[in-house]
């Protein structure tokens, strides 16, 4: 059961000390204060509030007179709270979490009510573009580790007052702030109440991973379905462009990345330069993104094929054999190339900046051209994943990248092992995956290809031009009413 306050200044100051313990916390500072003859205490935490409005609250409080102070809190606080966000709480847990969240807490003799001052200044890096979601033109503006911040980047995009943030709590020990975000009229009721109520009953200590953590409690898809269920972004022009369509947008404190759902793979495919560019230009580079994935996901297994099957090739195609001996089986040399790859991007990761040039020269020179004369590799193979390697990078989203990766793997393995059923059947698996795969809301990954839906289609592969007329029977891309 939940503590109140009794307003006994005595016991009430005691259970906050005894709970936040500023004492042993140099970082939470315990202010004790004479408001109106009664003894009271301001709590808050050093570093997450502004000092300035601490210091004005402070001052007008000190001078509150005995004979102005009311008996009754609510009374106070429509007399004497003149700071803009300001609330009454009973529970002494709600005040000690209210603190830990970068708010003031006041507690004063007598009073079975403490206020909650909304005085944060958290710590946060500028709103600038994200390194990941660049753009050639467009906002370059982008979401950070701080969440009012955040939600203020879409309000100023959206000034409908049918926009409606909700503000909810996770993690037992963590605490951590999530904002889900709509637009009331537009958005998949059935999948709102699903989502608000999965947030609500969340049973975790803490969202470590902060978006993450929530992605994988809120959906406990298959695990070796690699295929994203949610697309992220840390642009707020396309996460209020999303929330016009009538998606949701989640967004979670400490992290930069908002979460927007439901989500097929044709969203989670598109970018915003399809959209900053003339409808032309944009389909243009839409077309190019999904053909480069194509290409990225079958040139490999295709080429395996071939190359177990040379009598297959034309005379016109001849030139695509090894010119050099095959001292390594080409499925090794593939295989060793997709590890080398990924752990050359591990290891830009970690590697200090001032280094970064002269070991990717370094290591440019050794991967390309000295593991091609040791005999290790084929310069053909070298240069079919160097394409592979640049044209996964096409896509927006990293995990939609992996998942092409880990399809290209099976086709791969599964070609070596068994040839043309090989590659059959690694074909039947990448259709069964993206086939069977489905959204959060519970439609098809594939939509508006199944169900089919022709205008739809043409809008996914030919960039539309951008209506500004009001459509009050609008039907979102997700199928949803």
């Amino acid at each position: 059961m939940a503590k109140n306050l009794s307003g006994k200044g005595a016991q009430d100051f005691a259970s906050m000390r005894q709970v936040l313990q500023p004492d042993v916390n140099f970082d939470i500072v315990e202010r004790e204060l004479l408001i109106g003859g009664k003894q009271a205490y301001f709590y808050d935490i050093n570093g997450f509030v502004s000092d300035e409005n601490v210091q004005k609250i402070i001052q007008f409080f000190l001078g509150v007179k005995a004979e102005q102070m009311p008996s009754d809190p609510e009374l106070f606080l429509e007399g004497f709270t003149a700071f803009g966000d300001v609330k009454l709480e009973k529970e002494v847990e709600k005040l000690v979490t209210a603190v830990l969240s970068g708010l003031g807490a006041l507690i004063i003799d007598g009073f079975d009510q403490g206020f909650v001052f909304d005085i944060r200044n958290y710590p946060s890096r500028g709103v600038q573009e994200p390194d990941k979601d660049r753009v050639l033109r467009g906002s370059r503006d982008g979401f950070s580790e701080t969440i009012i911040s955040n939600t203020a980047l879409i309000r100023r995009r959206i000034r409908d007052p049918k926009l409606r943030l909700e503000i909810y709590q996770a993690g037992q020990a963590s605490k951590t702030d999530i904002a889900l975000i709509y637009m009331e009229g537009r958005v998949d009721e059935p999948l709102l109440a699903k989502i608000q109520n999965r947030i609500q009953n969340l049973k975790v200590d803490a969202l470590t991973m902060n978006q993450e953590s929530l992605a994988e409690c809120l959906y406990t898809h298959k695990w070796y379905n690699p295929f994203p269920k949610f697309k992220y972004t840390e642009r707020p022009d396309t996460a209020a462009a999303c929330l016009l369509e009538g998606n949701l947008v989640i967004l979670v404190d400490n992290s930069p990345a908002a979460m927007i759902l439901p989500s097929s793979v044709f969203d989670i495919a598109e970018a915003p330069d399809d959209y900053y560019f003339p409808p032309i230009t944009g389909t243009y580079l839409r077309l190019t993104r999904i053909l480069t994935a194509l290409v990225a996901l079958f040139l490999i297994p295709i080429y395996l094929l071939l190359m177990q099957n040379t009598h297959w090739l034309p005379e016109w195609l001849d030139f695509i054999r090894p010119a050099e001996n095959v001292n390594v089986p080409l499925i090794f040399q593939i295989l060793i190339l997709e590890l080398a790859v990924d752990g050359l991007r591990l290891a830009s990761v970690n590697t200090p900046s001032m280094l970064s040039t002269p070991l990717s020269i370094i290591a440019g020179i050794v991967m390309g051209d000295f593991s091609v004369q040791s005999g290790w590799f084929n310069s053909e193979i070298m240069l079919y994943m160097a394409f592979v390697t640049v044209a996964n990078y096409t896509q927006t989203s990293y995990e939609l990248g992996y998942a092409i990766k880990f399809l290209r793997l099976s086709l791969v393995i599964l070609t070596s092992l068994f040839n043309v059923w090989g590659f059959a059947a690694g074909m039947a698996l990448v259709l069964v995956a993206i086939v069977t795969n489905r959204t959060i809301a519970g439609t098809s990954y594939l939509y508006p290809l199944i169900p089919f839906r022709w205008r739809e289609v043409k809008n996914r592969f030919f960039r539309p031009r951008l209506s500004h007329e009001i459509d009050g029977k609008k039907q979102n891309k997700n199928g949803a009413k």
